[in-house]
């Protein structure tokens, strides 16, 4: 992780054309990734604290995204949470459960998903101003 990213996004997706292609439109975006393809190996890259944005998946193998939401917010309460999910009936119950947490629905275009990742990091900085 370097200091020419505009900001560090961990990205935890279980499908792995769908990490990938994510992955490659942020780092395009100029922003740092670190993917990993389920929200139990994500765990310890929220320990080191280095990550502006949690970028999840809902549902996944092991532990869904909210869970690691959970453990985000008490692990590192810094970093800001999105969800993503082609799941209408998830993306309610994540409403809820994480009301601080913006949920894009798939399918979504990529330049989408790079504003409102922008976005939830722009009210990152308003909020520390």
């Amino acid at each position: 992780m370097n200091d020419q990213h505009r900001a560090n996004i961990l990205l935890a997706e279980d499908d792995d054309a769908m990490r990938a292609y994510l992955g490659r439109a942020l780092e395009r975006a100029g922003f740092g990734v670190t993917s990993v393809d389920r929200g139990t190996a994500a765990l310890p890259e929220l320990e080191t604290g280095m990550y502006d944005l949690l970028l999840s998946d809902i549902v996944m193998p092991e532990m869904d995204g909210i869970e690691l939401a959970q453990r985000c917010n008490e692990t590192s309460p810094h970093t800001k949470v999105m969800f993503i999910t082609g799941f209408a009936a998830v993306t309610l119950k994540a409403s809820r459960e994480q009301p601080n947490a913006k949920v894009l629905s798939k399918p979504f275009h990529l330049r989408d998903l790079v504003m409102e990742v922008e976005r939830v990091l722009d009210d990152r900085v308003s909020a520390s101003l």
